[in-house]
């Protein structure tokens, strides 16, 4: 089974305006809602990938019940800790000449409320995958992903996409896939890459701090794999036009995984990344069964 780990889901509120005046009353043109969170979104696009995962992660107050109520109205399956104070965050994204956003804090997550994580977290099984994706809130450790992987089933197949801190706590303990954008590939670094050389070569430094395979995602260049026998591996993008590539880095790594668990190779998995990351891209919604056309060109 796949699990999804988001410490720190969200009701993205997406307002859009023909102009923002800061200052003064603003009306919208239309309002939508999002229910996020990195994990999440890997989770929804497995689910149109027909692959099944389990959804973890806190919910709190009002928001969190809706968030929870409508994953579920969508067939997600979720096993969320319900946290007793505060609400799931609500971050605001106002689209109009220019974007701004306001990305609330959310809640603070109590000692108790991490030890139920752990206990839940310690029924994976070998075999599993889990995937620990997005930041660690303020109110948890910084190694908290490392902390959580000592104690999982070595067996456990750890999937991480984060940066920073997040992301060196787990490299010690030998993560099964990273995924670094080119950015967070060269703020990780403290240096730029300026060719593909630069890339694989930031790519094999991280597998020597112990990164099994590295997945470094490159917008419309497409993307490239360090794998664990040392093969590099790359494959462009599928041509389109970019609406909007937000989880568009959550379903590289859903398509991924969803190639991957059906035949082992990575050269499909990295292709299959790709494609749903591309399609996410070209569309206003996480990525729909566009997919599987794009993959069969990209296969060619």
């Amino acid at each position: 089974m796949i699990y999804t780990l988001t410490l720190n889901p969200a009701v993205d509120y997406h307002v859009h305006l023909h102009q923002f005046m800061p200052g003064a009353t603003n009306r919208s043109s239309y309002e939508l809602i999002y229910w996020g969170g990195k994990g999440i979104n890997v989770s929804t696009i497995l689910q149109a990938l027909e692959v099944p995962s389990v959804a973890l992660g806190f919910v709190a107050g009002f928001t969190g019940e809706a968030l929870e109520n409508a994953l579920k109205a969508r067939g997600l399956c979720t096993d969320f800790i319900h946290l007793t104070e505060g609400m799931t965050r609500i971050n605001v994204k106002l689209k109009a000449d220019r974007e701004s956003e306001i990305n609330a804090a959310g809640p603070r997550i109590s000692e108790y409320a991490l030890t139920q994580l752990f206990a839940q977290l310690a029924g994976l099984k070998a075999g599993d995958i889990l995937v620990l994706a997005g930041s660690v809130p303020s109110s948890l450790p910084r190694s908290l992903y490392g902390d959580i992987m000592k104690v999982l089933d070595p067996q456990v197949l750890v999937v991480v996409d984060a940066e920073g801190d997040a992301l060196r706590s787990a490299l010690v303990f030998n993560p099964f896939l990273i995924k670094p954008n080119l950015a967070e590939l060269e703020g990780f670094l403290g240096h730029t890459c300026s060719d593909m050389s630069q890339i694989v070569a930031g790519a094999r430094h991280l597998q020597s701090l112990g990164a099994r395979n590295v997945l470094i995602s490159l917008g419309g260049d497409g993307a490239v794999l360090v794998n664990e026998v040392g093969d590099m591996l790359s494959s462009p993008a599928p041509s389109g036009t970019v609406l909007d590539t937000v989880g568009s880095g959550d379903s590289m790594v859903a398509g991924f995984l969803a190639a991957w668990v059906q035949n082992c190779s990575y050269e499909d998995a990295l292709k299959h990344g790709i494609v749903c990351g591309s399609t996410t891209a070209f569309t206003t919604e996480l990525g729909d069964r566009e997919w599987l056309e794009m993959y069969e060109k990209l296969k060619k």
